[in-house]
């Protein structure tokens, strides 16, 4: 059967920035595809409601709730899989993110602490779960990046940066741990996520950006779960080193900051 090839179970995961939106999503789709999944993210409380929902789909968690920019922090994940389960399978680096700023405003700072938070993290973790993988015959590393970091927008210079850093790190390390450890990454577009939620409570804004993105509509978190799904699973076996653009076909940013000429 086809939709085997989906199952994860037997398999443990790590998701970071677990405790909402594509990350909270994600863990229970993997839960559900039958693994068992750390879970991490700075609230317990959202933490335990994901666990919960884990729980409900018959497959444990360990929750850990921690500030993930802290590099110790996000690469002891890999040390709480293996004690929790026994084994690590599955990394999903979904912790990232950088508030929009314009140009003038982007310190040199500014832009390094934007590459620690959605490149260093996915590096610390990433490295941590290498040997622990290996111990497990391989394994699949799945990272969040954006649509940000492939076009171009007025205001996304250190995070468009960032995640463009990213996807190129997907590629590179894809290179270094193959054959048996696929890494890939996912270019997210504009997601209902809680980061939109100003954006979603406007209905002019939302209109536009529905508008102006060719699918019509804002994407769902459980559509982004769905192919961290296919890439972490066996259907995605034969894909490593890619960069699956899940942004409703946008070509140009469909959030327009509105910012003046200098």
């Amino acid at each position: 059967m086809i939709l085997d090839r989906f199952k994860l179970e037997g398999k443990a995961a790590v998701v970071t920035g677990a405790g909402r939106g594509i990350g909270a999503a994600t863990a229970v789709a993997l839960a559900e595809a039958g693994a068992d999944v750390v879970i991490s993210a700075r609230t317990t409380e959202q933490l335990e409601a994901v666990a919960s929902r884990i729980g409900a789909a018959g497959r444990r968690a360990v929750v850990v709730g921690a500030d993930l920019n802290d590099l110790d922090a996000v690469a002891s994940l890999a040390g709480a899989a293996k004690e929790g389960f026994g084994r690590l399978d599955v990394v999903v680096n979904n912790v990232g993110g950088t508030m929009p700023r314009p140009f003038m405003d982007t310190s040199p700072g500014y832009l390094e602490r934007a590459f620690h938070f959605n490149v260093a993290t996915a590096h610390a973790l990433t490295r941590a779960a290498v040997p622990v993988m290996l111990d497990g015959g391989g394994g699949a590393v799945v990272n969040i990046s954006s649509t940000m970091g492939r076009i171009s927008g007025r205001g996304y210079l250190a995070y468009g940066t960032a995640k463009a850093a990213l996807s190129h790190y997907t590629r590179l390390a894809a290179r270094d741990l193959a054959p048996r450890i696929r890494v890939n990454a996912i270019a997210v577009g504009s997601v209902a996520t809680s980061a939109l939620e100003v954006v979603l409570d406007d209905e002019k804004m939302r209109t536009k950006m529905e508008s102006t993105t060719p699918l019509g509509r804002i994407g769902d978190p459980d559509e982004i779960a769905a192919t961290v799904l296919y890439l972490a699973s066996d259907a995605g076996g034969y894909v490593t080193g890619k960069v699956i653009e899940a942004d409703g076909g946008i070509d140009q940013p469909n959030l327009d900051l509105g910012l003046p000429d200098l």
